[in-house]
């Protein structure tokens, strides 16, 4: 009786994974025959367990049931759920980190001491750098756009802006993006006929939805880089656009998101654009990337911030044998 209940362990395990199961490599896997497999699965559908059978490949897959069924973790899936939960308790979702404290309370009460001394010794160690609370959002308001984006759906929703006040928009909504710990919807403005980005903790939904849309392609068809560009772009009272002299791709390691948008030009070149508070801030940045660059459209302010720069940089560098002097002499070296 132990051999089976552990065969069906083992069984159960591998039928969790995402993927089609042929009945020949299970059968393999669990070193039984054909016959025997089958009384296995017979005895994990009894159980509860909706393992289906899948049609033309002779395999099994576990299916979705009325119920959420025990879960088998390897260590480094368990190490990773812990972690994500006690991260999740103190996420920009509102409302979730009661359950997500619940959950992890659980999961530990059963961890092997092993795991839970991993997990424990990552979770001492670590360290939130920040302390500014992120903008919560309802898990429901995320659900309602999530599910306006599958659906292709009009959404009119309520919207509070630092700019423009309380508004009423209306949109056609393409995709949920979770960036620097706040979240956006992308979606296309039907009143402003152009693409706009809505921070989610400054909108409350409307219903019922509105109808249904035919999807509009999103310049660049990536909803990140469209925000990460937005963003970057967006009411800077300060803005350039500078050609870096190396491959985008080289360039990009070295730009964070939301700094600016790089675009390709070709083998050697690529386009920077950025914006900001100050030109001083321009500059730093730019130079930041640690490339040559050329202006290509930039305030006159920024010529002059880097000039600034440049002088106290070469001013610097010319001090520093007599400053490498006074030092020594100061310590008698």
């Amino acid at each position: 009786m132990r051999e089976t209940s552990g065969r069906l362990l083992k069984l159960l395990s591998l039928l969790q994974a995402p993927r089609d199961w042929h009945g020949g490599e299970l059968a393999e896997r669990l070193g039984v025959s054909r016959r025997t497999l089958r009384r296995d699965v017979q005895r994990l559908r009894d159980l509860g367990y909706p393992v289906r059978a899948t049609q033309g490949t002779a395999g099994y897959r576990l299916g979705a049931g009325g119920k959420l069924p025990p879960l088998l973790l390897d260590d480094e899936e368990a190490v990773a759920v812990v972690l994500s939960l006690r991260t999740g308790a103190g996420g920009s979702v509102r409302g979730v980190e009661e359950a997500a404290g619940r959950a992890l309370a659980k999961l530990e009460q059963v961890l092997p001491p092993r795991l839970r001394h991993r997990a424990g010794t990552l979770h001492a160690a670590t360290v939130r750098a920040g302390t500014a609370p992120a903008p919560q959002v309802r898990p429901d308001t995320l659900v309602a756009l999530a599910e306006a984006c599958r659906r292709r759906e009009r959404l009119r929703f309520d919207y509070t802006s630092p700019r423009l006040g309380a508004t009423v928009r209306t949109v056609e909504p393409h995709s949920l993006v979770s960036f620097d710990r706040h979240w956006y919807l992308v979606a296309w403005d039907t009143d402003r006929a152009d693409w706009r980005t809505f921070r989610v903790d400054r909108l409350a939904p409307r219903t019922p939805s509105g109808p249904r849309f035919t999807p509009r392609e999103l310049p660049g068809g990536d909803a990140a880089a469209f925000l990460a560009m937005r963003l970057s772009a967006q009411a800077w009272p300060f803005q350039a656009t500078v050609v870096l002299h190396e491959p985008a791709a080289v360039a990009a390691e070295r730009v964070w998101p939301g700094m600016g948008v790089v675009e390709h030009v070709d083998e050697r070149s690529c386009l920077l654009r950025l914006g900001a508070d100050s030109a001083r801030d321009l500059a730093w940045m730019i130079t930041s990337v640690d490339t040559d660059f050329t202006l290509a459209d930039a305030p006159p302010e920024l010529a002059d911030a880097l000039a600034a720069q440049a002088a106290r940089c070469l001013d610097a560098v010319r001090a520093a044998p007599a400053a490498r002097e006074e030092a020594a002499l100061r310590t008698g070296r």
